[in-house]
C-alpha cells in the first residue's frame, strides 16, 4: 500500500446526492454538486470535511485525489491517520484549555 500524499490537489464534493441542474452550452444540462470545492492540498480538504462541513452533508461527501475517490469513511480514516500533517481541532481545544491545579480546584468548591 502506498502512502497517501496530503499535499496533492484535491476536489471535495460535499453533497453528491443533492445535485443541482445547471444550464450548459447547448440544450444539455450539466450537473454540479452543491458545495464543490477545489483545495491546493488534500490535507486542507480533509480538515474542512471533518471540522467545518455541516454534519448533514458529511454522509454524502466524497473526496477525489488524483484518480482515487474516498467516501466519508475514507475521509475519516485519512483524518485519523498518524500521517495526517495538520493540527486537528480537538487537539487545539485540549491545548487551549487552562490547566487547573489542585489548590485552584478546591478554591471554587
Amino acid at each position: 500500500m502506498t502512502a497517501f500524499n496530503y499535499n496533492t490537489v484535491a476536489e471535495l464534493f460535499p453533497a453528491q446526492m443533492d445535485m443541482g441542474l445547471m444550464p450548459a452550452k447547448g440544450r444539455r444540462l450539466k450537473r454540479h454538486p452543491i458545495g464543490y470545492g477545489r483545495f491546493a492540498r488534500a490535507g486542507y480538504a480533509i480538515r474542512f470535511a471533518i471540522e467545518e462541513l455541516s454534519p448533514e452533508l458529511l454522509p454524502d461527501t466524497w473526496l477525489k485525489v488524483d484518480e482515487t475517490v474516498f467516501d466519508r469513511e475514507g475521509i475519516r480514516r485519512l483524518y485519523d491517520s498518524e500521517d495526517y500533517p495538520l493540527v486537528r481541532r480537538a487537539a487545539m481545544v485540549e491545548r487551549a484549555r487552562p490547566v487547573k491545579t489542585l489548590s485552584e480546584t478546591r478554591r471554587y468548591r
